[in-house]
Order: C-alpha cells, then sequence, then structure tokens
C-alpha cells in the first residue's frame, strides 16, 4: 500500500473512531461520505479535527481552528492557514486580519460576519507562519471538503493564491485568477487578496475594494 493510501485510510480510521466505531469492516471514501450529513455531522468533524495528527503541524500547535459561522451560509470565506493569534485561541480569523476581513464583509458586503461561514485550508498553524505544503493542504483536504459540502454554499470567497489553486487545480496566479468567476465542483469562486496581504501592502486595497463589489454583485443577484 503507498503511503498516499496510508494516509487516507488513517484519515477515514480517525472519521470512523470519531463516531464511536471501535470496528468497520469495509471504509469508504470519506469525500463520498460527507455527501451524506447523517454519516458526517459538524460535531464529529470538529472533534475529529480537535484529535488530529495526521501532519507535523500537530506537533507544534497549541489549538487546532476549525472555523465557524453561519453553518447554512450563501457565502463561505477560505483562507490558507492560521497565525498566532488564532493558535493561541482557537478561532478563525482574529487579530488585526481577522479585524480587517471583519470591516470587508460589513462595511461592503453590508453582511453582519456571523451571517458568512469562515474557515481555512490548514487547521494547525504552520511554523513561521510559513506557506502551507502540499502534504499539509492534503493532509486536511478531507476536512474542507466535508465543511464545504455540509455548509454547501452559493459562493466561495478564495482569500489569496494558494487557495484559489487549490479549489480550482489551476496555477494561474492571483492577478489572473481575480478577473473571473471559476468553479469548486458546482460552487462559484470568486478570489480576493488574504487580509494579512493586504495590511502588508496597503496600496493594493482599491482592487481588494473592487473585488468585494464583485462579491456584493454576486450575492445581490442570487
Amino acid at each position: 500500500m503507498s503511503n498516499s493510501q496510508n494516509l487516507q485510510l488513517l484519515k477515514e480510521l480517525y472519521i470512523y473512531k470519531s463516531m464511536g466505531f471501535s470496528y468497520v469492516d469495509k471504509l469508504q471514501s470519506v469525500q463520498n461520505n460527507t455527501k451524506n450529513r447523517s454519516i458526517v455531522t459538524w460535531d464529529d468533524l470538529e472533534k475529529t479535527v480537535k484529535n488530529c495528527f495526521l501532519c507535523e503541524l500537530s506537533k507544534s500547535r497549541k489549538n487546532t481552528v476549525f472555523g465557524n459561522g453561519n453553518k447554512n451560509a450563501k457565502v463561505m470565506f477560505i483562507g490558507e492557514a492560521p497565525g498566532m493569534v488564532e493558535d493561541e485561541s482557537g478561532d478563525v480569523f482574529v487579530g488585526r486580519s481577522g479585524e480587517l476581513l471583519t470591516k470587508m464583509i460589513e462595511n461592503v458586503l453590508n453582511i453582519p460576519r456571523d451571517e458568512v461561514y469562515i474557515t481555512n485550508m490548514l487547521k494547525c498553524k504552520p511554523p513561521s507562519n510559513a506557506s502551507a505544503t502540499k502534504n499539509q493542504i492534503n493532509s486536511c483536504s478531507d476536512y474542507l471538503t466535508s465543511q464545504i459540502n455540509l455548509v454547501s454554499p452559493k459562493l466561495i470567497v478564495a482569500l489569496g493564491q494558494s487557495v484559489y489553486q487549490y479549489l480550482s487545480n489551476d496555477d494561474s496566479s492571483l492577478s489572473e485568477a481575480r478577473m473571473s468567476i471559476s468553479k469548486y465542483k458546482e460552487i462559484s469562486v470568486i478570489t480576493t487578496y488574504h487580509p494579512s496581504y493586504l495590511l502588508r501592502n496597503p496600496s493594493i486595497k482599491k482592487q481588494a475594494h473592487q473585488d468585494l463589489l464583485k462579491i456584493k454583485s454576486f450575492l445581490d443577484n442570487l
């Protein structure tokens, strides 16, 4: 059995263990199971993430960062990974980047932050805020897929290039990705800058504002 198959099997065993199974005869794909919400619930999923040790990030984290918001939201925001403040608190998008994201949602989209759902591709903080590796993303991929399936949003906002590339399986740059609406399965995806990038590069906030207006127009026409 290959390393990737072993990793997938281990993921599935954690999922089943969290649901109270001590033995299963035949394992089915977690991604297929998440289509049936009676099989994977929010509580099951959050408990599994909290007790996940599938990659090296579990050794250095203080807290897993699952996500929060309206679990039936029309729009879902996905960032790359938790930062130091999120790792300390266990909450998604807090600190300065969280404050800016809240302003982006509430002041431009005119939606209360708690009416959208917010999460990250990774559920644990990478060391020194390094970019997510393919292995780390793959280790968390079933968790993110499950969250998307459970929320079932009309729109995903990809915060940053790496999120766009993962969802679209396309290597286009962020500047190219911003120009169009892509798809993740049947869900529309609009890409914009991550709030932490905007804090480091305030001169591009005008471009981000244009992206938000496109998001608002999309949501207004639902």
